[in-house]
């Protein structure tokens, strides 16, 4: 990246809390000059009285002090070299009250990593990119669900298939399958992008979504305890090797989200927390400035300043790393004053109730810049409640967010396949209220890794009953979720049914593809997810009933469903799942029309593990009323879906 000289207009915007390029301004910038090189270092910190750069440069002594160039608070310090310093080491010696704190660079493109705290000067310019193609293929994504036809009405939301990977860079694999306890098994991120993007292109997936990058000291927060934020973790390489991750992907046709946390970050001393000796990025008030459930700070996203941060940041990753959208963690933390705090501890709005107002402004002007500069990107808002409209445009009251995880039909999914068989029918309503809401927001359907952790057992484990009836019923599962409305997300581990909950420390169980049933598995999951890129019905209309419509929504005595699911063109497949834990012999389905329908995906075939009782097409003899019935001998645990041959 190209050094920009500091100006007075970038100084006013960054305190108005509209600077959205701040990270080229602040943190350090080397640039030659006639008689060597310049690095300038720029920095926040409002209620500092003295700050001064120290480094390998200068032996980590207080030989270049930094000045005030607003009274808002930045400081500025420029070092002058016979040779260039990229590589070489810093932090801010902050001054506040008489306390000396030393600070890693907030701004920092490069970090040193868990023990070691230091910010590195570094130059991320210079890497060549190659996915043109690919940029331009998502624009036309964009362009699709945004168009209007000649008569005004809007065309369906994201009318493409979406179908993420979620994974842990540090556990997806390990170096020889290592235990990582000491950090030292770790593959870098291009080693990791040649393994990854052929992985996901076989298992049919259209994105991965990386559990948080920015550098953070603690193995064990899993990335969501960020001190560097404009810094890929050097775990595993440098910021280039990073640019090689995305590129790689890209390639190959997979689309690349970061999980992004701008609700709180760790108490460390090195980082952000009272950075210039008081709070500065955080909230001032005790009703506000900590999460206590998590031992962090919270951002202060009223402030115009941490405003700069962190819509900076957003749009930091989409310009310079090239990433095709964000996962936005602990939205409703932020939502909410209230949230995790008992009577007392917390202090109602003007309006006298728990909505954080700056936070939904926040929001609101987070999507509106990153939409304004990249329509194609794709947000995503973790929010675990029932907030109105988190994914309707601002303009129209909304948060401005793409998608919003559906974490309720996730608790309902795990509550219901963990419940017997003999007992399902009590609770049939798991099945069938989603669809309640389901067109309320744009939704995307989590298999997550805070559900496979914990105690909460992996998906696989979940599944109530014996070993053959568990891979049975996650099949079905798993035929339910691909046809639903909605996107997809899946936890790595879960799509060949590791046992054993996700373990930071290790690989995943990669040997458990040794196994048939394991094996088998995986093959039926990279069958569903491919049969759900290839099906238009499947995602094109997500977004409306005029995609959906239940066959058999209340025929709760034997746990089975049925329902239809139609594309923009009038397509149609048709789905039956049949949750008991026995047969249904001469179960009956209407279908639109009579003819011969093809089975297109059976969850009960021997190649996936199962006894191959659905045959590979049915009849649908005429009704009175000139529809077509299917009679199936449907298997226990098993999940069909037929699609019309003639």
């Amino acid at each position: 990246m190209e050094s920009k000289v500091w100006s007075a207009e970038h100084a006013y915007y960054f305190h108005q809390g509209t600077d959205f390029r701040a990270y080229e301004y602040l943190g350090s910038h080397s640039y030659p000059t006639n008689d060597g090189y310049n690095v300038v270092f720029r920095t926040w910190a409002p209620r500092a009285d003295a700050i001064f750069v120290t480094g390998d440069f200068n032996g980590w002594s207080d030989a270049n002090p930094m000045r005030r160039i607003t009274d808002g608070g930045l400081w500025e310090a420029v070092i002058t070299s016979d040779t260039p310093l990229t590589g070489q080491k810093y932090k801010y010696k902050i001054i506040s009250d008489g306390v000396a704190v030393y600070k890693s660079d907030p701004y920092a493109f490069f970090s040193e990593t868990l023990s070691k705290t230091a910010s590195i000067i570094y130059d991320i310019g210079g890497y060549e990119w190659h996915d043109s193609a690919w940029l331009a293929a998502r624009r036309i994504i964009a362009t699709r669900h945004t168009r209007t036809s000649g008569d005004g009405v809007k065309g369906h939301f994201y009318p493409a298939p979406l179908n993420i990977y979620e994974l842990h860079l540090g556990s997806w694999r390990t170096r020889d399958g290592r235990s990582n306890e000491n950090g030292d098994a770790y593959l870098n991120y291009r080693e990791i992008a040649d393994e990854l993007a052929v992985y996901v292109t076989r298992m049919g997936y259209t994105h991965v979504e990386i559990m948080p990058i920015a550098e953070h000291p603690y193995d064990g927060s899993w990335g969501y305890q960020s001190c560097g934020y404009f810094a890929p973790t050097s775990r595993f390489g440098t910021p280039q090797d990073f640019m090689y991750f995305v590129d790689r992907l890209h390639s190959s046709g997979i689309g690349v989200i970061l999980d992004w946390v701008p609700a709180h970050f760790p108490k460390d001393e090195h980082g952000l927390c009272n950075f210039d000796g008081h709070p500065t990025y955080e909230y001032q008030g005790a009703d506000r400035m900590e999460h206590k459930g998590w031992g962090t700070r919270c951002f202060d996203v009223g402030r115009p300043e941490v405003q700069s941060f962190l819509i900076s940041n957003a749009l930091y990753w989409m310009r310079e790393y090239h990433v095709d959208g964000l996962r936005v963690d602990a939205v409703a933390s932020m939502l909410y004053l209230d949230y995790d705090r008992r009577p007392g501890e917390w202090i109602p709005n003007i309006y006298g109730d728990n909505k954080n107002l700056e936070a939904i402004a926040f929001f609101k002007k987070l999507n509106d810049a990153i939409k304004g500069e990249f329509p194609d990107v794709i947000m995503i808002a973790e929010e675990s409640t029932a907030w109105p409209m988190v994914t309707k445009p601002p303009s129209d009251g909304g948060l401005g967010f793409d998608f919003k995880w559906n974490m309720g039909w996730a608790n309902d999914m795990f509550g219901y396949v963990a419940c017997d068989p003999l007992y399902r029918g009590s609770i049939h309503n798991r099945l069938t209220f989603p669809l309640m809401y389901a067109f309320s927001e744009n939704f995307i359907l989590p298999v997550s890794h805070d559900e496979v952790v914990h105690g909460k057992k992996s998906l696989l484990d979940k599944m109530f009953g014996s070993y053959e009836d568990k891979f049975a019923c996650m099949r079905a599962f798993l035929t339910y979720m691909m046809t639903l409305p909605g996107k997809k997300l899946m936890f790595m581990g879960q799509e060949y049914g590791q046992f054993r909950e996700w373990d930071y420390k290790n690989q995943l169980e990669w040997f458990m593809l040794d196994f048939e049933m394991h094996r088998k598995l995986r093959d039926f999951t990279a069958a569903i997810n491919h049969l759900y890129l290839s099906v238009p019905a499947l995602y094109e209309i997500d977004d409306s009933w005029a995609g959906f419509e239940w066959i058999s929504a209340d025929d709760s005595s034997r746990c089975t469903i049925a329902y239809t699911r139609r594309d923009t063109s009038g397509g149609a497949v048709h789905v039956i799942i049949n949750f008991a834990g026995v047969s249904w012999p001469d179960y009956k389905i209407r279908v639109p029309r009579p003819g011969v329908y093809r089975t297109l995906v059976d969850s009960d075939a021997v190649v996936f593990g199962g006894e191959g009782r659905i045959p590979a097409t049915y009849t649908a003899k005429k009704t009175k009323d000139g529809t077509g019935e299917i009679t199936l001998d449907l298997p226990p645990l098993c999940g069909v879906v037929l699609e019309l041959e003639f």
